[in-house]
C-alpha cells in the first residue's frame, strides 16, 4: 500500500512538472521550462523504478510460492509412494534405489528436463496400481499361477487411470502405463514394442528388473549385483532396449558411486530444509505401515494354518511358531479344559519340564482364573501359576504373563498363556489385542481337532476295552507282515476266544459281562510285550500280533492268557467260570498274507474250543510239526 501511494505521488509530481514546463514554454520562460521538464522526467523515472521494484517483489514471492508448491507436490508423491511400498514386505528401499539410478541414467541418456521430471515422478508412482491387486498375490512366497499373473497384469492400467486424474505438467502417465512393455512386443498391457515405448518406461523397466534381481524375495535369494547386471544384459534386444542396457553397463560403476550423493541432492534441490527433515522422518510412519501390513499378513497366515489342519499337535505347533513373530514370548502353554482341570496340551519355549507339570484346577492360578471367568489377564504374576511346586528353586524366573480364554460358540475349551522372563519388557495392550483377535479362531480349530481326534479314536479303538478294533488291527497286521517279509523276520498271530462268556451274560447280566471283557483286555495287555499289538476282533474274541514269537513261546503265552481269563471271571463273578481257547499261526510257515494267517489261527482256535466242549483241556497253540 505504501509503495502504491509513493508511485501515485511520483506520477502526480511528474505530470504537474510537465504541465508547468508547457505553461512556462508558452510564456517564453525557457529556463523554467528546462527545470520543470527535468523535475517531471525524474518523477516519472522514479515512479517507473518503484513500480518495477514492486512487480519484481511480487514475482519473487510467486516464484517462492511455486517452488514451495512444487516441493509440496514432490513430498506428497514421495510420501504416497513410500506408503504404498511399505505394504510390500519384500521391496523396502526399492524406490530410493530406483530413483537414484534412474536420475543418473536419464542424464547419461541426455533426457530433457521435462522427461527427467516425468521419469522421477513415474519411478515413485509406477506401482500405485498394485492397490487393486490382492495382497496375497503381491506377497505370495512362490511362483504365481497363470490366473494370479493375469490379475497382477492389471496394475499398469490401474496406475495410469489413477494418475490420469492428476494434472501433471509432464508426461508421467505414459511411463507408468508402459513400464511392463517389452522391446520385442511381448509385454503388457498393450504389446507395444521398440520406439513405441516411452524412453522413461524403457529406463524404468531395465532398472526395476536389476533391483528386483539383486534384492531378497520370499521365493528366492538375492543375486550379486554384477551377476544381476549380466542377467539383465542377456535380455537386451528382446525384453529391454539395447541402448538403455548398454548405457547401464557402461556407466554402472559411476552410477553406484553417485547413488548416495544423488539421493541427498534431490532433497537439497527442493529448496526447503523441511523436505529433507520430512524424508528423514519417513521411518516412523513407514515402520507403522509396514508393521500393520506384517500383522495383517501374519494373522492371515495363522488363520490359514489353523483352518488347514485337523491334527491338534500340528495345529498348536504352527500357532506357537507364527505367534512368536507377532508377540515375542519366552514360554507358551495352551491348556485344554478337562472336567474341572486344565491340562497342558502344547508347550513351547523355555522351562518345558516345569510347565508340563502344571495342571491347575479351574479358578486356580492365572490360567485357572481366566478359564473360570472367561476374561483375559494382561501382565499377571506368573508366580501364581507355580503355587503347587514345593521346591521353590524349580520355579522359573518369569515376571509377566498374558492369558486369554479360548472360547468356542458353546463354551470355554481352553486357555492360551504366554510368559516373559525378567530380562524382557512386559506385554502391552497391542499384544493382548492380537491374542484376542486370534483366540476365537484358535478355539474353533482346537474344538474341530479334538472332535476329529475323538472320531478317529472311535474309528480305530474299541469303546469298551480301549484296545484297537478290528479295522485298525487289519491295517496294522498288513503293515507288520510287509515289514517282516522285508526284514526276513518271523511273526506270530494268536487268536483267542473266551469259553463260558455266554454263561456269564446269562447268569450275571451284560453289565457284568462288559466288566469281564474290560478286565480281561487289561490283563491281556499287561501280559504282552511292549511291541506286541493286542486288539479286539469283536464280541469275546481277541487277537495278538507278536513279532518274532516262536511256537514254544506262543504255547507259554497261551497258558498265561488262560490264567488271565480265569482271573477276570473270578474277580468279577466270584468264581472261575471263564477259560480261553487259543489258536496260533506263524509267518511264513502258515501263510503269506493276513487272510491266510488269520484263517489258520482261527481254525486252530475252534479246534481247541471243540475239545473244551468235550471236557478236554489241551491247548492247540501251534502245529504239531512245530
Amino acid at each position: 500500500m505504501r509503495t502504491k501511494l509513493l508511485v501515485g505521488l511520483a506520477v502526480s509530481v511528474g505530470v504537474l512538472g510537465l504541465c508547468a514546463a508547457v505553461l512556462s514554454a508558452t510564456w517564453g520562460q525557457w529556463i523554467q521550462f528546462g527545470c520543470h521538464l527535468g523535475v517531471g522526467i525524474l518523477a516519472l523515472v522514479y515512479a517507473v523504478c518503484l513500480y518495477y521494484r514492486q512487480s519484481r517483489g511480487k514475482l519473487e514471492v510467486r516464484c517462492r510460492q511455486a517452488e514451495q508448491m512444487s516441493c509440496l507436490h514432490l513430498r506428497t508423491i514421495k510420501a504416497l509412494a513410500l506408503a504404498i511400498e511399505a505394504k510390500e514386505q519384500s521391496t523396502q528401499g526399492h524406490l530410493e534405489r530406483l530413483s537414484a539410478y534412474s536420475m543418473e541414467l536419464g542424464r547419461v541418456l541426455s533426457l530433457s528436463d521435462e522427461e527427467m521430471e516425468a521419469l522421477g515422478a513415474a519411478v515413485l508412482l509406477h506401482d500405485i496400481g498394485k492397490l487393486a491387486v490382492p495382497e496375497q498375490i503381491i506377497n505370495k512366497p512362490g511362483r504365481l499361477t497363470p490366473e494370479e499373473f493375469e490379475k497382477m497384469k492389471i496394475h499398469p492400467l490401474i496406475g495410469a487411470e489413477i494418475l490420469s486424474h492428476v494434472n501433471f505438467p509432464y508426461p508421467v502417465v505414459p511411463i507408468v502405463e508402459a513400464h511392463h512393455e517389452r522391446w520385442d512386443g511381448a509385454g503388457y498391457p498393450f504389446g507395444k514394442k521398440g520406439e513405441e515405448i516411452p524412453m522413461g518406461a524403457r529406463i524404468l523397466a531395465v532398472l526395476d528388473c536389476l533391483d528386483a534381481l539383486s534384492s531378497e524375495r520370499p521365493y528366492r535369494r538375492a543375486l550379486p549385483l554384477t551377476e544381476a547386471l549380466e542377467q539383465v544384459a542377456t535380455l537386451a534386444g528382446t525384453q529391454y532396449d539395447p541402448k538403455v542396457v548398454a548405457a547401464l553397463k557402461e556407466n554402472w560403476p559411476r552410477l553406484r558411486e553417485l547413488t548416495a550423493v544423488s539421493t541427498h541432492r534431490r532433497g537439497a534441490a527442493a529448496g526447503d530444509d523441511r523436505y529433507e527433515n520430512a524424508m528423514q522422518a519417513d521411518g516412523s510412519f513407514l515402520t507403522s505401515i509396514a508393521a500393520a501390513r506384517q500383522e495383517a499378513q501374519m494373522l492371515f497366515e495363522i488363520s490359514h494354518d489353523l483352518g488347514n489342519s485337523l491334527s491338534l499337535d500340528e495345529t498348536l505347533s504352527l500357532l506357537s511358531a507364527r505367534l512368536r513373530r507377532l508377540v515375542p514370548y519366552n514360554s507358551i502353554v495352551v491348556y485344554v479344559k478337562s472336567d474341572n482341570q486344565l491340562l497342558p496340551q502344547h508347550i513351547a519355549g523355555d522351562h518345558f519340564r516345569v510347565l508340563s507339570t502344571l495342571t491347575p484346577h479351574i479358578g486356580e492360578g492365572l490360567s485357572g482364573w481366566v478359564a473360570e471367568k472367561g476374561t483375559p489377564i494382561l501382565n499377571g504374576n506368573p508366580a501364581l501359576e507355580f503355587g503347587s511346586i514345593a521346591d521353590r528353586s524349580r520355579v522359573p524366573d518369569l515376571t509377566s504373563a498374558v492369558s486369554v480364554p479360548l472360547n468356542s460358540p458353546s463354551a470355554t475349551i481352553g486357555v492360551l498363556t504366554l510368559y516373559r522372563a525378567a530380562d524382557t519388557e512386559s506385554f502391552n495392550r497391542d499384544d493382548l489385542r492380537i491374542l484376542l483377535a486370534i483366540s476365537s479362531k484358535v478355539a474353533l480349530s482346537m474344538e474341530n481337532a479334538l472332535r476329529f481326534q475323538q472320531a478317529e479314536s472311535s474309528a480305530t479303538t474299541d469303546y469298551l476295552t480301549g484296545l484297537p478294533n478290528a479295522r485298525s488291527l487289519f491295517v496294522h497286521l498288513d503293515e507288520e507282515i510287509s515289514r517282516c517279509k522285508r526284514e526276513g523276520n518271523s511273526l506270530a498271530i494268536m487268536v483267542c476266544d473266551l469259553d463260558g462268556f455266554k454263561l456269564i451274560n446269562d447268569q450275571f447280566g451284560h453289565l457284568e459281562g462288559n466288566k469281564v471283557l474290560h478286565l480281561f483286555s487289561q490283563l491281556l495287555r499287561s501280559a504282552s510285550r511292549n511291541y506286541d499289538y493286542v486288539g479286539r476282533m469283536g464280541g469275546d474274541e481277541f487277537v495278538i500280533i507278536a513279532p518274532g514269537l516262536k511256537p514254544d513261546a506262543a504255547a507259554m503265552r497261551a497258558e498265561r492268557m488262560n490264567e488271565s481269563a480265569m482271573e477276570a471271571g473270578t474277580r468279577v463273578c466270584g468264581e472261575p467260570t471263564l477259560t480261553v481257547s487259543v489258536g496260533s499261526a506263524f509267518l511264513p510257515e502258515d501263510g503269506e498274507d493276513a487272510e491266510q494267517l488269520l484263517a489258520v489261527a482261527d481254525q486252530r482256535m475252534y479246534a481247541q474250543k471243540q475239545q473244551h466242549y468235550k471236557g478236554e483241556r489241551k491247548l492247540i497253540a501251534f502245529p504239531a510239526s512245530g
